[in-house]
Protein backbone atom coordinates (compact mmCIF):
# COMPACT_ATOMS: atom_id res chain seq x y z
CA UNK A 1 0.00 0.00 0.00
CA UNK A 2 2.61 2.38 0.62
CA UNK A 3 4.48 1.44 -2.27
CA UNK A 4 1.52 2.89 -4.58
CA UNK A 5 1.17 5.83 -2.58
CA UNK A 6 4.31 6.69 -2.91
CA UNK A 7 4.00 5.66 -6.76
CA UNK A 8 1.01 8.04 -7.05
CA UNK A 9 2.54 10.89 -5.24
CA UNK A 10 5.53 10.76 -7.59
CA UNK A 11 3.27 10.72 -10.52
CA UNK A 12 1.74 13.58 -9.40
CA UNK A 13 4.68 15.79 -8.60
CA UNK A 14 6.26 14.73 -12.18
CA UNK A 15 3.10 16.11 -13.82
CA UNK A 16 3.05 19.30 -11.43
CA UNK A 17 6.81 19.95 -12.57
CA UNK A 18 5.94 19.20 -16.51
CA UNK A 19 2.91 21.32 -16.59
CA UNK A 20 4.40 24.01 -14.81
CA UNK A 21 7.60 23.99 -17.40
CA UNK A 22 5.19 23.49 -20.12
CA UNK A 23 3.32 27.21 -18.47
CA UNK A 24 6.95 28.73 -18.20
CA UNK A 25 7.63 28.07 -21.69
CA UNK A 26 4.32 29.52 -22.46
CA UNK A 27 4.48 32.49 -20.47
CA UNK A 28 7.85 33.52 -21.94
CA UNK A 29 6.78 33.34 -25.04
CA UNK A 30 3.74 35.27 -24.36
CA UNK A 31 6.19 37.37 -22.85
CA UNK A 32 8.24 37.52 -25.67
CA UNK A 33 5.14 37.89 -28.24
CA UNK A 34 3.92 41.30 -26.01
CA UNK A 35 7.28 42.66 -25.66
CA UNK A 36 7.50 42.78 -29.95
CA UNK A 37 4.14 43.99 -29.73
CA UNK A 38 4.82 46.81 -27.24
CA UNK A 39 8.05 48.00 -29.65
CA UNK A 40 6.18 47.98 -32.81
CA UNK A 41 3.74 50.13 -31.02
CA UNK A 42 6.13 52.69 -29.71
CA UNK A 43 7.32 52.67 -32.69
CA UNK A 44 4.19 53.58 -34.40
CA UNK A 45 2.91 55.87 -31.64
CA UNK A 46 5.67 58.10 -31.90
CA UNK A 47 4.16 61.88 -31.57
CA UNK A 48 4.25 64.44 -34.61
CA UNK A 49 3.06 67.62 -34.95
CA UNK A 50 2.23 70.09 -37.83
CA UNK A 51 3.08 73.55 -38.77
CA UNK A 52 0.95 75.10 -41.24
CA UNK A 53 1.78 78.83 -42.19
CA UNK A 54 -0.68 81.33 -44.60
CA UNK A 55 1.56 80.82 -47.17
CA UNK A 56 1.11 77.00 -47.55
CA UNK A 57 4.14 76.33 -45.66
CA UNK A 58 3.94 72.62 -44.33
CA UNK A 59 6.43 71.22 -41.32
CA UNK A 60 6.37 68.16 -39.40
CA UNK A 61 8.19 67.49 -36.57
CA UNK A 62 9.28 64.41 -35.16
CA UNK A 63 8.89 65.22 -31.07
CA UNK A 64 11.19 63.33 -28.58
CA UNK A 65 10.34 61.42 -25.79
CA UNK A 66 10.55 63.82 -23.40
CA UNK A 67 7.83 65.22 -20.71
CA UNK A 68 8.60 68.95 -22.35
CA UNK A 69 7.29 67.43 -25.64
CA UNK A 70 4.18 65.66 -24.60
CA UNK A 71 3.31 69.02 -22.86
CA UNK A 72 3.46 70.73 -26.04
CA UNK A 73 1.73 67.99 -27.76
CA UNK A 74 -0.94 68.06 -25.63
CA UNK A 75 -1.69 71.81 -25.94
CA UNK A 76 -2.52 71.41 -29.42
CA UNK A 77 -3.91 72.62 -31.68
CA UNK A 78 -3.04 75.94 -31.49
CA UNK A 79 -3.14 79.01 -33.79
CA UNK A 80 -0.70 81.45 -32.47
CA UNK A 81 1.76 84.56 -33.75
CA UNK A 82 5.11 83.23 -35.07
CA UNK A 83 7.85 85.77 -34.49
CA UNK A 84 11.41 86.38 -36.19
CA UNK A 85 14.23 85.86 -33.81
CA UNK A 86 17.89 86.49 -34.55
CA UNK A 87 19.04 85.20 -38.13
CA UNK A 88 18.04 81.75 -37.54
CA UNK A 89 14.86 80.86 -36.00
CA UNK A 90 11.49 81.44 -35.49
CA UNK A 91 9.47 81.62 -32.04
CA UNK A 92 6.12 81.42 -31.15
CA UNK A 93 5.24 81.22 -26.93
CA UNK A 94 3.59 78.10 -25.38
CA UNK A 95 0.66 78.73 -23.95
CA UNK A 96 2.26 76.56 -20.64
CA UNK A 97 5.04 76.00 -19.14
CA UNK A 98 6.65 73.15 -20.15
CA UNK A 99 8.76 70.80 -17.49
CA UNK A 100 12.26 70.45 -18.85
CA UNK A 101 13.64 67.76 -16.40
CA UNK A 102 14.37 65.22 -18.96
CA UNK A 103 14.61 67.24 -21.86
CA UNK A 104 18.17 67.20 -23.65
CA UNK A 105 19.75 70.39 -24.25
CA UNK A 106 19.25 71.40 -27.96
CA UNK A 107 21.83 71.80 -30.21
CA UNK A 108 22.11 70.53 -34.29
CA UNK A 109 21.38 71.72 -37.99
CA UNK A 110 18.13 73.41 -39.73
CA UNK A 111 15.34 71.79 -38.66
CA UNK A 112 15.84 71.72 -34.21
CA UNK A 113 12.20 72.18 -32.32
CA UNK A 114 13.26 73.19 -29.22
CA UNK A 115 11.69 74.87 -26.12
CA UNK A 116 13.89 77.96 -24.54
CA UNK A 117 12.51 77.93 -20.99
CA UNK A 118 13.94 81.12 -19.56
CA UNK A 119 11.37 82.90 -21.95
CA UNK A 120 8.72 80.07 -22.33
CA UNK A 121 8.81 80.33 -25.99
CA UNK A 122 9.43 77.21 -28.20
CA UNK A 123 12.14 77.49 -31.09
CA UNK A 124 11.91 76.75 -34.89
CA UNK A 125 15.69 76.70 -36.29
CA UNK A 126 16.08 77.23 -40.37
CA UNK A 127 19.53 77.68 -39.73
CA UNK A 128 21.57 75.82 -37.25
CA UNK A 129 21.26 75.57 -33.69
CA UNK A 130 24.46 76.19 -31.65
CA UNK A 131 22.84 75.55 -28.30
CA UNK A 132 22.29 77.69 -25.00
CA UNK A 133 22.01 77.44 -21.73
CA UNK A 134 18.22 76.77 -21.02
CA UNK A 135 17.70 75.95 -24.91
CA UNK A 136 15.70 72.08 -24.40
CA UNK A 137 15.32 69.43 -27.74
CA UNK A 138 11.67 69.11 -28.30
CA UNK A 139 12.02 67.19 -32.02
CA UNK A 140 13.54 68.20 -35.17
CA UNK A 141 11.84 68.71 -38.70
CA UNK A 142 11.02 65.07 -40.78
CA UNK A 143 9.82 67.09 -43.75
CA UNK A 144 9.05 70.87 -44.55
CA UNK A 145 12.63 72.21 -42.51
CA UNK A 146 13.16 74.46 -45.28
CA UNK A 147 10.08 76.08 -45.42
CA UNK A 148 10.24 77.25 -41.50
CA UNK A 149 12.14 80.55 -42.58
CA UNK A 150 8.89 81.84 -44.28
CA UNK A 151 6.94 81.51 -41.76
CA UNK A 152 4.96 84.74 -40.45
CA UNK A 153 2.00 85.87 -38.53
CA UNK A 154 -0.70 83.47 -37.53
CA UNK A 155 0.13 79.62 -37.88
CA UNK A 156 -1.83 76.57 -36.47
CA UNK A 157 -0.05 73.91 -34.60
CA UNK A 158 -1.72 70.54 -34.28
CA UNK A 159 -1.58 66.94 -33.74
CA UNK A 160 -0.46 64.64 -36.90
CA UNK A 161 -2.54 61.51 -36.96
Amino acid sequence: MKKIISLLLCGTLLLLLFSCSGNSKQDSDDTSANQTWQSEENVTDALQIRVEGTAGENIVFQLNDSIAAKALYEQLPLSIQVENYSNNEKIFYSPNELDTSDAPLAEGPAGVLAYYAPWGNVVLFYGKCGGASGLYALGEAVSGADQIETLSGEIQVSRVK
